[in-house]
Parts: C-alpha cells; sequence; structure tokens
C-alpha cells in the first residue's frame, strides 16, 4: 500500500473491537490497516447493489423509529389529504 497514493480515514470502535484487531492483527502477521482494508473491501464487494432501500433504513435503525406516528401512515388515504398542494 505504501507505493500507492491513498486518503487517510478515522473511525472510532469500542474497546473491545480495538482488542479484537490487535489480536487478530498479532495473529495474522499483517497491521491493523492492513486488515481493516481487507474487510472493507471485502464487505463492499458483497453489499453492492444487493440490498433495497427498505433493508439499508432497516440496517440503519430508521425503520419504526416515529414511535408515537399511526401505524398506517404511508398507506391510510386521510393522511395524504392536501399533500403536494400549496397552501
Amino acid at each position: 500500500m505504501s507505493d500507492m497514493a491513498s486518503d487517510r480515514i478515522t473511525v472510532r470502535v469500542s474497546p473491545a473491537l480495538t482488542v479484537r484487531l490487535r489480536h487478530c492483527s498479532r495473529a495474522k502477521g499483517a497491521t491493523e490497516s492492513e486488515l481493516v482494508r481487507d474487510a472493507l473491501e471485502s464487505y463492499l464487494r458483497h453489499s453492492e447493489g444487493k440490498r433495497s432501500a427498505y433493508e439499508l433504513a432497516e440496517e440503519a435503525g430508521i425503520i419504526g423509529s416515529a414511535r408515537t406516528a399511526p401505524r398506517d401512515l404511508s398507506t391510510n388515504p386521510r393522511y395524504l389529504e392536501g399533500f403536494g398542494k400549496s397552501r
């Protein structure tokens, strides 16, 4: 990697994940950065274009986040009255 141009990013991880990463790094004889790059490449390679917007929103925890909203908010015509019309 040292001969390639690269960008630096900062990622915050839990102390437990840090310990696991260091242990794995030592066991494999690779740097922590190499392991993170490999994991990120693998994740992105396997997830490109395979998840719907719903799946991404669900994974992000925003599905069901409006706890006080009616359950049929997006499908009940009564909530859509005047939607898109200027006031």
